[in-house]
């Protein structure tokens, strides 16, 4: 049954076409917009609408409705405001959740959007009162009580010694200075957010000038700000147990009930058991949680059904044992997590056909009265490739893990796993002020579990050794993030399997072993997304196999094909032509396109059949859930904490981040040492239990992260403040300090070595850099044809010595002033700085490529005289290169970020007089500002805003890639 709009109040036309918030208050039974000027300020003789609209990634509007209802608002005020907020309901397409709160027990989710804090002041409009105002003139001693770990409930008291207790916090707010009392049973979390109140009161009231002063409960006159707070008090008095008041009473009901809404009467619904198929969607149902009622509202009941349900849940709550309690009103097809928790068995129904059909209704109509309805329509979700947002220009290690042990493999290896086998990789990248570490642990699908145990005790000694500053990973085969094959650049994924677990195990249960053979028929996929970031995974070699959106190589013996389906695109068909000098180098091979097939080749693949044509698609990352979490005796509970930012990681605490596709483990830096080590386990557990009813993988990308050594690919989901991580203290000491004197304590933990930068930042480290095909010898002839774009970029992936390609050229400073030609004086200075620095040193007779050794404590210590003699040695080799080539650039030009610069016509690929000596996968970092602008129709920082692929075909258009 269609909702009709006619009954839909006009104030409430065009509401929540865009992300923020929204707020009515009831006038004379009218919601009337409140100016986002007072939004946060609430009285308590009043009755408000709350919109709460949020972007999601998919594109889509969610919409989450609360109407707030003043301790002292009148009957019909309240019962207005239910109305109204299902006629609002109604204006935004019939799927918004829908909350009433009362004042002084709201939800967390409604305080989350008023942060810290709301504290309602007495007045009204229809109630008679008079609203009241505080000014710095008119600054009444106010004391109010904090409760919340996560969210701030404050309540006003009277300002009375009996109103103080040991179970919470108390803030007394006077004309001159803030005190904050810590009742003795509190927790330091809980006196933390308190803080936060403290410094609202302070920006408020007193303009951010008021002396703030903690109090802890049992310091008596002896100290200063305790006899102070006391006198305020008349004196200091022990206080009493803290009564149980009817407030804190809950009402718990027997069990879960289910009622349905008949006419207007509340029936009880039998059943043996709680079940999706109990709701029918002709009608409207309570479920009675006690504290909680939900109202469900069958997708095809009317607006005035909805609305004789609501009055129904408003008659249950006004039972003596529940004041208040609150309600939640849930749409068909949109139900809550929490919602669907509530029942033994939720299936979830064939999708609810009105994804745009009630929308598209109410967009008519707003249109026809001249009404812009763009956000009422679902916005098309921006499609971009992934970002690994992690540094890919460090040190790579990698392990494979056999019994116990683990066996450290070349770096012709290292980008080859196999599927029976587990790996443990060491990822050592410069971070923002010190090396940054990922130990992860690579479970192939085919290993095996006693494998697995052993690669997941070597990775945590491994970060033991690092002094747990290392990001911890655990991924499994087929389910990797962007950010591993990113760091391995190309990666090849094998059948079969080499450790001695894996092979008895094939030959304990006659399994036929499936290790991958170079003689034998192999099948290869080519994934990814650039040069940066290619796979070649080996599948079934069968035609069903095969997918019309990816690119295949074929080869049994000495034939190869490669195999171009016909919806893959020019890069798909690039790599696989890159990726075949790793897979069968210095082999001829034979191009086909969908549709050309030979005999020959299907025959390697047993037969022609039919495969699918629609591309794999990989886990999309959704809409990021931060939980707070405790874990005891192998119980993990967890609570969700809404709009959350950085202050909400407190480091007293573990933290999850739920984003669908990767799970991340946020461990504080107070977190006792027993529980931290739990980190993985309340990981796994969590993916276990899904809480968020999402149907996680248990194979889900799993983060452990540290406090203080958070990765970028972390910190981008917050607005993230480096130097709030490095602090030090508990989480109400670092507040107090910030609170007190606006400053941010750094944490006096010595930082990790950082490479040595001229130019005033930190630079990528000076050691020798992996080469993207390490099996791949440029010497070789090259025996396929590739274009001229490609080969260029080939060339700087066969340079083992090449930076990594996802990042933009390095800036290169001058080492010394530069003034026109370089007179002698100069030249001499230069040499002379230059043979001071070598004269202690012996210079190597050969450059010999450095051994690469197990990480261990002893590892991560400076070594005294050989080592630091190498380094100085390659660091002076360095200084003079730079020189050199500092000194032969001298007459050229420079941009404005220090870059040499060149023309347009001498950069693109079929110049006649091509610059040699530059970085060819970055052509136009060296075009001028100007020409840049010219060419590209854009700067370049907005050129580097786009995502890959568009950058790159700008590049292709201008033969600049």
């Amino acid at each position: 049954m269609a909702v009709s709009m006619k009954n839909v109040d006009s104030v409430f036309q065009g509401a929540g076409q865009k992300a923020g918030l929204e707020i009515w208050r009831i006038e004379n039974f009218c919601p009337v917009p409140v100016p986002s000027s007072s939004h946060g300020k609430f009285f308590t003789g009043d009755s408000y609408i709350i919109l709460k609209t949020t972007a999601l990634k998919s594109g889509a509007l969610r919409h989450d409705i609360h109407y707030w209802l003043g301790k002292d608002t009148s009957q019909d005020e309240a019962g207005t405001a239910a109305i109204k907020t299902v006629e609002l309901d109604a204006a935004l397409g019939s799927r918004a959740v829908q909350y009433r709160e009362i004042q002084g027990h709201e939800t967390e989710k409604f305080l989350s959007y008023f942060k810290p804090c709301i504290i309602p002041q007495q007045g009204g409009v229809s109630s008679g009162f008079k609203h009241t105002e505080i000014n710095e003139q008119e600054h009444t001693t106010r004391l109010f009580v904090c409760r919340g770990k996560h969210v701030v409930h404050v309540k006003e008291v009277p300002f009375a010694r009996s109103s103080l207790n040991h179970d919470d916090i108390f803030i007394l707010d006077t004309k001159s200075k803030i005190f904050q009392f810590n009742g003795s049973n509190s927790s330091i979390q809980e006196r933390a957010k308190a803080l936060e109140v403290v410094q609202h009161l302070k920006d408020t009231y007193h303009e951010g000038k008021s002396e703030v002063a903690a109090v802890e409960d049992g310091k008596l006159m002896a100290d200063a700000e305790a006899g102070e707070f006391w006198g305020l008090f008349g004196g200091f008095a022990p206080l009493p147990r803290k009564a149980a008041s009817e407030e804190d009473k809950k009402f718990e009901p027997s069990s879960t009930k289910l009622l349905c809404v008949v006419k207007g009467q509340a029936l009880p619904v039998e059943a043996d058991s709680l079940t999706r198929d109990l709701l029918d969607t002709n009608k409207c149902y309570l479920l009675d949680c006690g504290i909680e009622v939900y109202i469900w509202m069958g997708r095809n009941t009317s607006l005035e059904e909805r609305k004789n349900a609501t009055s129904a849940a408003e008659e249950l709550l006004r039972e003596p044992a529940r004041p208040h309690a609150h309600f939640i009103r849930i749409i068909e097809g949109f139900e809550t997590v929490s919602f669907r928790s509530k029942f033994d068995k939720w299936t979830q129904k064939t999708e609810v056909a009105v994804s745009e059909d009630g929308r598209g209704k109410v967009a008519a109509l707003l249109r026809r009265q001249g009404l812009n309805v763009k956000g009422l329509t679902k916005a098309a979700p921006a499609r971009e490739e992934p970002q690994p947002y992690i540094d890919c220009t460090g040190n790579l290690q990698v392990w494979r893990v056999n019994g116990k042990e683990k066996t450290l493999l070349p770096p012709s290896e290292q980008s080859k796993f196999y599927s029976g086998d587990c790996y443990i990789f060491q990822y050592t990248y410069p971070g923002e002020d010190k090396e940054e570490y990922l130990i992860g642990t690579w479970f192939g699908k085919k290993s095996i579990e006693e494998d697995r145990t052993a690669a997941i005790s070597l990775a945590g000694k491994t970060v033991e050794s690092l002094k747990s500053q290392a990001v911890q990973a655990r991924l499994y085969e087929g389910k990797e993030p962007i950010q591993f094959f990113s760091i391995f650049q190309s990666f090849l994924a094998c059948k079969g399997g080499l450790s001695s677990g894996y092979k008895n195990f094939v030959a304990e249960n006659t399994i036929a072993d499936e290790t991958y053979s170079k003689d034998g028929v192999a099948l290869f996929r080519v994934q990814g997304s650039g040069p940066e970031n290619m796979q070649a995974i080996q599948v079934e070699p069968v035609a069903s196999s095969l997918n019309s959106s990816y690119c295949y190589i074929l080869h049994s013996a000495d034939t190869v094909f490669t195999w171009f389906g016909s919806l893959a695109t020019s890069v798909d068909q690039e790599l696989a032509e890159r990726l075949l000098d790793l897979i069968k180098p210095n082999i001829q091979t034979k191009p086909l396109k969908e549709g050309t097939e030979t005999e020959q080749f299907w025959s390697l693949l047993g037969g022609k059949s039919e495969y699918p044509s629609q591309k794999i698609g990989k886990e999309q990352e959704s809409d990021p859930h931060l939980f707070s979490c405790t874990f005891s005796k192998g119980t993990l509970k967890v609570t969700e904490v809404f709009n959350f930012t950085q202050d909400d990681l407190m480091t007293e605490d573990i933290f999850v981040l739920d984003c669908s596709s990767d799970i991340f483990v946020w461990v504080g830096q107070q977190v006792d040492s027993k529980t931290r080590l739990q980190a993985l386990n309340i990981g796994e557990k969590f993916i276990e239990q899904d809480f968020l009813m999402q149907n996680l993988s248990r194979e889900t990308p799993l983060f452990i992260i540290m406090e203080g050594s958070e990765p970028t690919f972390f910190t981008r989901i917050f607005n993230w403040d480096s130097a709030k991580s490095a602090m030090h203290g508990n989480s109400f000491q670092r507040k107090l300090a910030i609170v007190r004197g606006g400053v941010t304590p750094t944490s006096d933990k010595p930082k990790r070595r950082v490479a040595p930068s001229h130019s005033g930042r930190s630079a990528v480290p000076e050691k020798s850099q992996r080469s993207r095909s390490m099996s791949f010898s440029p010497e070789r002839a090259r025996v396929r044809g590739r274009s001229p774009a490609f080969n260029a970029l080939a060339a700087n992936f066969e340079n083992p010595n090449a930076r990594n390609l996802s990042t933009p050229p390095p800036v290169v400073r001058k080492l010394y002033p530069k003034s026109g030609s370089p007179d002698s004086a100069t030249v001499a200075a230069k040499s002379a700085a230059i043979a001071t620095l070598s004269s202690s040193f012996e210079r190597p007779k050969e450059v010999m490529i450095p051994k690469v050794s197990k990480v261990s404590p002893e590892n991560m210590k400076p070594k005294p005289e050989a080592d630091t003699k190498e380094s100085m040695i390659a660091m002076s080799n360095r200084i003079e290169t730079l020189t050199i080539q500092e000194d032969a650039k001298e007459g050229e030009a420079e941009d404005e970020e220090g870059l040499s610069i060149f023309p347009y016509d001498r950069l693109k690929t079929a110049s006649t007089d091509p610059v040699t000596d530059i970085d060819v996968t970055k052509r136009e970092t060296y075009l001028s500002s100007v020409e840049f602008k010219e060419k590209f129709g854009m700067t370049k920082e907005a050129f580097y805003k786009l995502p890959k692929w568009k950058q790159n075909r700008l590049k292709i258009a201008l033969q600049l890639f």
